[in-house]
């Protein structure tokens, strides 16, 4: 991946750049930042650059043999970690190498920007939780005991580092300390507070801030061929994560349906009208499956992030469509300090239901009920 295929950044693109010229790399970094900040592409942009044997001053060359083979992910001196669960194709004995092949495809369809639930998706993991093990901490230090096969540097990658179990992750500390020379580890991360302290405290940290509504939308136009309004409505409601952004510029529908939904529910909730809820459930929540319930949910989490910047007069720091701007600005004075925990911590517990495969009508009818009384706390 060239750093001209990273959107934004460009401050944190000149310090790793001019790292490499000062011959200034340190052997471990962390990469952190929220969802779809951009932490991979940055990191394998990185690693590109560096084994570059004709990078120019900005960007490497995309044609040397070492960029074709990073640009496939294919080179033999890039290694990958990634959390994994056993499947119908794995059913014991889960690592990272058994998976290469589906990464490699995916990381190709997201451009870099991987996302945990949709890399699950990928594997078809069900309900079960995807884990760093030991096995990938064995296999990680195997592979760099030996000598560099073509490049300057090895490159052990470690995406969502804060899935290393205790185990996997005590067994890399020394090494992650103490590298082969010339080895380059960068763990990328969502959760620092996730991570043990003796790794955090080992790695250089390098914070990925997510992406500006500007960039974002100029982005979404160049992109993904968006119109100036679809691009400025699908920023807004992504708050600098890509994938979002993405996901609402191509499914602006969707996104319409799940304003237009919770709106009604709101309304229903606050009215305590139980028929109408008991059908809003059936006939519009249900029929969306279990992804899509996720998304409306997190969408009715974002209007409620966005209802406190309204009570605390931070009305320019709402990005939202004009309509749905409006309906949060009357929406704001039902949701305020005393029940504003309750609200956000009832929708991420439904989210996590959802995932677990709980029945929708049941989850969606609790949060109804629970949200007729949280909405009248004043």
């Amino acid at each position: 991946m060239l750093f001209a295929d990273v959107i934004g950044h460009d401050d944190l693109k000149q310090r790793l750049i001019q790292s490499v010229k000062e011959s200034r790399v340190p052997h471990a970094q962390l990469f952190l930042g929220p969802e779809g900040s951009g932490k991979l592409p940055l990191a394998l942009a990185y690693a590109q650059y560096i084994n570059c044997t004709n990078r120019s001053e900005t960007d490497s060359c995309g044609q040397c043999p070492s960029c074709k083979k990073y640009m496939t992910l294919s080179h033999p001196d890039l290694h990958f970690v990634f959390p994994t669960a056993t499947t119908k194709k794995v059913d014991k004995n889960p690592e990272s190498d058994l998976f290469i092949n589906e990464w490699r495809e995916y990381i190709a369809d997201c451009q870099g920007y991987a996302d945990l639930s949709d890399w699950f998706v990928k594997l078809d993991i069900e309900n079960k939780q995807g884990i760093i093990n030991v096995r990938d901490a064995a296999t990680i230090m195997r592979k760099l005991s030996f000598k560099a096969y073509e490049s300057e540097y090895k490159v052990a990658i470690i995406w969502m580092a804060e899935k290393l179990n205790n185990q996997s992750a005590n067994k890399l500390l020394k090494l992650i300390e103490e590298p082969p020379e010339k080895t380059l580890f960068i763990l990328i991360a969502e959760n620092q507070e996730e991570l043990l302290t003796t790794i955090r405290s080992r790695c250089v940290m390098l914070k990925v801030n997510k992406l500006g509504h500007q960039m974002t939308q100029k982005a979404l136009v160049e992109r993904v061929g968006c119109t100036e309004q679809e691009a400025y409505d699908a920023a807004a409601l992504s708050d600098g994560n890509w994938i979002l952004a993405q996901h609402y510029a191509k499914d602006i529908e969707d996104e319409k349906l799940y304003a237009e939904t919770f709106q009604k529910w709101m309304r229903y909730c606050f009215k305590g009208a139980l028929p109408e809820l008991i059908d809003l459930v059936a006939n519009d929540i249900k029929p969306l499956g279990r992804e899509k319930q996720k998304e409306f949910l997190e969408y009715g989490l974002n209007i409620f992030h966005n209802s406190l910047l309204f009570n605390n007069n931070m009305s320019d720091e709402v990005m939202l469509p004009a309509d749905e701007k409006n309906f949060t600005k009357n929406f704001a004075p039902f949701v305020n300090t005393k029940n504003a925990a309750a609200i956000c911590e009832l929708f991420e517990e439904s989210i996590n239901q959802i995932e677990r495969n709980a029945n929708a009508s049941i989850v969606f009818m609790d949060d109804s009920c629970k949200m007729s009384k949280l909405l009248r706390i004043k």
